[in-house]
């Protein structure tokens, strides 16, 4: 069986540190750039590193099932040699076993990265909309409270371990009490609600922070939690201080389709959901994955996948789906004028980079700020996300 790829070790070497908190490879105080894959290379050989690793396993633990020609492994071991200054004739670093595999030969300090492995606990307790529906919501962390809107596809157990949000939970909760919450339709609130309108989830957002007594806090909004947020703000402008909106949209794919085209491209996605969500086919999912985290690791993607399975079924899929892709909060927008920072990934497949500008336009109080990323979600390991954390640390710190 594989090894798992480590997270939050730091492995220290000669003069040089593989950090994978925070995927990065550092040589005498200076930060080298290594491309992902070269990087899990690394990562895996170096926590395995007591014995030979053989090139299949290699290629399980990194590419998962995807079929990678031999060329691409070569390249990748010649790149990560390079990377820790080491060479194919010395083999200082990395040794290459002939016919077998690869083995690290040097002499490897492992370290254990405290703010990895510390986070805090969550409390799950549940409210009751107006309509009946019951609201499952999460807080962690302490100090001023933090409120995220609910974005598609929640789950706040799942989603506290996962390799793709973890990261999120963690960072948001350490200066704040992060509060969180389930769409109505997914996740732990009740998967039997009627309504679920856009203005239902505004009211859910309502009856959360309500249930808590909230008064005044910013928002934190991602995807379509940013619309969900901006509504808010527009009907209840004294409660709210800021908003971070990140990867959001004021309108909805079939809002902003412009063309016949890109209609039915939108059309097209939501048709296609419930024929392969609803056969459990893990092929379609892995490619609905692969619009939100296209540089997402093979265990990033599997996990993603499941929990598209696990949250709720394809029929409240699709029509949760559907009432994000009729969103408009153009006329909204304009009237928040709590300060805003409006952050967006210059790749991003699932949400265009232009609807963030667009979104940012609309704001009368807004800062933008562009990431260099292609996934929709960012991952802990990719330089964008410790920028988005600085980003936002330092807005919300003005609050």
């Amino acid at each position: 069986m594989a090894t798992p790829l480590p997270d939050g070790v730091v492995y220290a070497f000669g003069d040089c540190e593989l950090d994978t908190r925070l995927h990065e490879l550092r040589c005498a105080g200076e930060r080298r750039h290594v491309e992902p894959q070269v990087f899990d290379v690394l990562a895996y050989l170096f926590a395995s590193r007591d014995r030979l690793v053989t090139k299949e396993e290699l290629l399980d633990a990194v590419w998962g099932h995807r079929y990678v020609a031999p060329t691409t492994l070569n390249s990748r071991i010649k790149h990560a040699r390079q990377a820790v200054g080491d060479d194919g004739a010395a083999q200082r670093v990395i040794r290459t076993v002939h016919g077998l595999g690869f083995r690290v030969v040097a002499d490897v300090e492992e370290r254990v990265d405290e703010r990895a492995t510390s986070r805090p606990e969550q409390r799950i307790r549940f409210c009751t909309a107006a309509d009946g529906a019951r609201i499952a919501y999460a807080t962690s962390g302490t100090g001023p409270p933090l409120v995220k809107p609910a974005n598609w596809l929640t789950h706040l157990e799942y989603d506290w371990d996962s390799p793709v949000w973890r990261h999120w939970l963690r960072e948001l909760s350490r200066d704040h009490t992060l509060v969180r919450y389930d769409e109505r339709g997914s996740g732990l609130s009740d998967h039997d609600a009627e309504d679920l309108s856009f203005d239902a989830w505004v009211r859910d957002l309502e009856t959360v922070v309500d249930a808590m007594r909230l008064e005044r806090f910013p928002l934190l909004g991602l995807s379509q939690g940013c619309a969900v947020a901006i509504a808010y703000a527009a009907r209840h402008p004294e409660r709210v201080s800021r908003l971070v909106l990140y990867g959001g949209f004021a309108e909805g794919a079939l809002v902003r389709a412009r063309t016949p085209q890109a209609r039915e491209e939108a059309e097209m996605l939501m048709r296609q959901l419930p024929l392969g969500w609803g056969r459990d086919n893990p092929a379609f999912r892995l490619f609905f994955a692969a619009r939100f985290l296209p540089e997402g690791t093979p265990e990033q993607m599997r996990w993603f996948s499941e929990l598209q399975r696990v949250t709720t079924s394809p029929d409240i899929g699709v029509r949760l789906r559907s009432t994000a892709a009729e969103i408009d909060v153009t006329a909204l927008a304009p009237l928040v004028h709590a300060p805003a920072l409006v952050l967006h990934a210059t790749g991003d497949a699932a949400v265009p980079f232009d609807q963030g500008r667009a979104l940012a336009a609309l704001l009368p109080n807004a800062t933008f700020v562009s990431l260099d990323s292609r996934n929709h979600i960012l991952l802990e390991e990719e330089p964008a996300w410790p920028r988005f954390v600085d980003e936002v640390r330092r807005f919300l710190a003005g609050d």
